[in-house]
């Protein structure tokens, strides 16, 4: 069956790998022949979230490079623009749906169909994200655990 897009890239910072991550590669890959993921450096993470990553660039580009469903692995620096079409060429940019209508991502549609390129929004995997991973972690942190060695 022929894909919808030849070339199609995500973008994110893919911090503690999760089934939200892996849904949405897999739904951009049932989209496109070839799947870029474009994966926010350490620096770019702190300049924007103001908070470091748990793993770095380099262990989370190496998770995201052994699934199935993604083709090369690139290096974020800077927000989606025109530059980055220009480096990748690619015809569809994928993200969750939960950013359809933002005023940030409506600026990069407008920028890309000038290019012939579109912004798909793809089904966000509700109720997982890094930030639920971290208030968990946070909040069981105080809990003390008794392991059982009988498993």
């Amino acid at each position: 069956m022929e894909k919808k897009y030849k070339r199609g890239i995500t973008i994110g910072t893919f911090d503690m790998f999760h089934v939200g991550h892996l849904n949405l590669v897999k739904q951009a890959k049932a989209m496109c022949d070839y799947l870029i993921v474009s994966i926010h450096s350490d620096d770019y993470v702190m300049k924007c979230k103001h908070r470091p990553t748990i793993y770095t660039y380099e262990d989370r580009a190496a998770i995201m490079s052994a699934i199935k469903y993604v083709d090369e692995v690139v290096c974020n620096e800077a927000p989606i623009d025109i530059h980055q079409w220009e480096k990748y060429h690619f015809d569809a940019i994928f993200i969750g749906d939960d950013w359809a209508g933002t005023p940030g991502w409506k600026k990069v549609e407008e920028i890309l169909s000038k290019v012939g390129s579109k912004v798909e929004y793809l089904h966000y995997t509700g109720g997982i994200s890094t930030t639920i991973i971290r208030d968990k972690i946070i909040t069981t942190s105080n809990t003390k655990f008794e392991e059982n060695k009988s498993c």
